[in-house]
């Protein structure tokens, strides 16, 4: 959870989302979920970095797929901002 420290810049840590970035895809790449959600929001909106929605969606996507509730959540609010208000509640 060391990128949310560095993405709140609590704990004494200087804010740096670049550094959060990196940390989380370190963390996604060895199977953290959390890290895959993370990353999804940042794509997704693009919020500290290049907005890239397919990516953000391929990160939650993920996570969603090993149980990460919070991503399968993010799932269908993208679904419902899309207006596929079907899928959204599945």
């Amino acid at each position: 959870q060391l990128g949310i420290h560095y993405d709140d810049g609590d704990l004494g840590l200087p804010k740096d989302v670049p550094r959060a970035v990196e940390l989380w895809t370190e963390a996604a790449e060895l199977g953290s979920l959390s890290a895959h959600c993370n990353l999804g929001a940042r794509y997704y909106t693009g919020d500290g970095v290049e907005e890239d929605k397919p990516r953000g969606i391929d990160h939650f996507q993920q996570a969603a797929m090993k149980g990460q509730v919070l991503s399968r959540n993010n799932l269908g609010v993208v679904e419902a901002i899309d207006g596929n208000y079907e899928l959204a509640v599945q």
